[in-house]
């Protein structure tokens, strides 16, 4: 039905140079394809691709010419979460009032919507004046957000958030570089308009940090950091119970050199650059490049390249053969979840590695990754939304291409995928959780009865429970969930759902870390999160192995029911 209802409405409605109509000889119906897309670049053996493609920008945001770049480098010890105490100040924010505004940006325009963007953004100098002693802030970078800093001592600092560009709301990603600190002073640091009435900092988790000496020195990168930590509500303003109210996240933290290069952020960032550079290496590289494919998308709003990857070993002379399904995994449709982006770089490690196991994968499957679903948020520091103001994961049941291009042509791919192809096994997008701990899975229950004969039911739930039987100890079967509800109906997990893909999944990883096993109350790092990636991949491949012996057993606390894995084969 949705697959009739795309093809009349391209036909009759929507232009697009994208797709072609073609008349089927038996029904003599109007049918509406995607063209198949162009590659991005040529093949590697004949091009190599240099440089990466400059983000584009909303033309009023600054940009300092800057090229901030992190080492990929996890600490060699587990960080644990900070233990509360119940006696942590909780300052009142006292505002510019009653101190000085050291830092002030937020990007405005004429018209409060996006209009246009440029290359590299209003680029800025800095100077490296110092107009005062103490700290100084900075945050004109990809991925930035931070909207004020307040001095109210010499070592007490209140600091505001930008909220997501061309909105009112939406404040909870942050990354900020930090100068002129003295190593030994324990500074106190006041986040003071935060939206969530509940946060993980509540329960331990801490920021990250990342020293630019250290990374010089000891190679040491992004790291947990801070003490005297806690979260709580504000007072409302004059006592209008009708303004929304607004959080502090406050802590301690002592830096570990004298004036150097700190950056703190919510949680590991993972840029639009960063992205490219990865993606042109593959595309390089000798090898990979052999059945691996770097394509195009759509451009975003802003211009930007939405990329996708196909991984699949090239196609046998087999008449014979059955086409092979395929596994879609997008990430970073919500730009202030990096952790989905680190998961996503263990898929894509993965699948594209030399292992038995990732060969076995591409035989098997015609892997479809999208690995960064909205750049324009992610290049200019949003929580949630893209350059429309909307979450971009509500918006799956809109044909709008102009509007939402990303989440259109998604649809438009996966269609394809499943009338022309052998159909799609499985659908995964990638996703952060910031109040819940370890990683976990929501499906969509099928309530249908199955037809005579056929072992179906809780077949969405096999999968999650063998995730969760690989990694025990960052995966919880527990906190999964297969209802649907009626506000995550424009979910891209739904949509797929609806479009026929029984094994359509969110998967969440915890901005802050696991409470299972010898992980208990620990944080993740980087590297964790890629490692749900691989074990992502790895349990794909138990889940279609054809042998007998390997049968999962629901347990009865949860559904009173048992079945075979083999039962339920893609």
């Amino acid at each position: 039905v949705a697959g009739s209802y795309l093809n009349s409405l391209l036909s009759s409605g929507l232009k697009s140079n994208q797709v072609e109509i073609e008349t089927d000889l038996k029904s003599q119906r109007a049918i509406a394809r995607l063209k198949e897309p162009r590659h991005l670049l040529p093949p590697a053996q004949f091009y190599s691709f240099p440089e990466t493609t400059p983000p584009r920008w909303p033309t009023e945001c600054q940009v300092v010419n800057l090229r901030i770049q992190h080492i990929d480098a996890v600490p060699n010890f587990v960080e644990a979460y900070y233990q509360p105490t119940g006696k942590e100040v909780q300052p009142k924010p006292v505002g510019e009032h009653d101190g000085q505004v050291i830092f002030q940006y937020n990007p405005t325009s004429a018209v409060n919507y996006f209009s246009r963007s440029v290359i590299g953004g209003n680029r800025v100098m800095l100077t490296g004046e110092r107009r005062h002693q103490g700290l100084t802030f900075e945050s004109r970078f990809e991925c930035g957000n931070l909207w004020k800093a307040v001095k109210i001592t010499d070592t007490y600092y209140e600091l505001s958030l930008r909220t997501d560009l061309y909105t009112n709301r939406h404040v909870q990603w942050f990354y900020f570089m930090v100068e002129n600190m003295r190593r030994g002073v324990v500074y106190r640091f006041s986040i003071v308009n935060l939206a969530k009435d509940d946060s993980l900092y509540n329960c331990g988790m801490k920021p990250v940090m990342y020293s630019t000496k250290d990374a010089f020195v000891r190679k040491l990168g992004w790291r947990r950091c801070g003490h005297n930590i806690t979260y709580y509500r504000n007072d409302r303003c004059n006592g209008d119970e009708d303004q929304n109210s607004s959080y502090t996240l406050t802590f301690n933290i002592e830096f570990p050199h004298d004036d150097d290069c700190v950056y703190l952020a919510h949680s590991y960032p993972y840029t639009y650059t960063d992205l490219q550079e990865y993606l042109i290496k593959l595309h390089n590289h000798p090898v990979k490049s052999v059945y691996t494919k770097l394509s195009l998308l759509c451009k975003s709003l802003a211009g930007n390249n939405v990329y996708y990857l196909t991984v699949t070993d090239p196609p046998q002379c087999d008449e014979n053969a059955n086409p092979k399904k395929a596994v879609v995994i997008t990430a970073r449709v919500h730009p202030g979840e990096t952790p989905a982006s680190w998961m996503m770089k263990g898929v894509m490690d993965f699948i594209t590695g030399d292992s038995k196991q990732a060969k076995e994968l591409r035989e098997k499957f015609i892997f479809k990754l999208i690995p960064m679903l909205n750049p324009d948020g992610v290049i200019v520091g949003n929580s949630r939304c893209s350059l429309t103001g909307r979450d971009l994961n509500r918006q799956y049941r809109t044909v709008i291409r102009e509007t939402y291009p990303p989440v259109w042509h998604t649809k438009i791919m996966v269609k394809r995928l499943m009338e022309e192809f052998g159909g799609v096994a499985m659908y995964c997008d990638l996703h952060a959780h910031s109040v819940k701990h370890n990683v976990f899975i929501y499906g969509c229950e099928n309530r249908k009865q199955p037809p005579a004969g056929a072992d179906r039911r809780l077949q969405e739930q096999v999968f999650p429970l063998m995730l969760h039987k690989n990694t025990a100890d960052k995966f919880s079967f527990e906190n999964c969930k297969f209802r649907i509800h009626r506000n995550k109906e424009g979910t891209g997990r739904v949509a797929m759902w609806v479009m026929g893909i029984a094994n359509s999944y969110t998967m969440e990883a915890s901005f802050a870390g696991s409470t299972l096993g010898s992980r208990h109350l620990t944080h993740f790092t980087t590297l964790d999160y890629e490692q749900m990636g691989r074990s992502f991949c790895e349990t794909l491949l138990d889940y279609v192995d054809d042998a007998p012996s390997k049968v999962i057993t629901l347990h009865p606390k949860h559904y009173r029911v048992s079945q075979c894995v083999n039962k339920t084969r893609v």
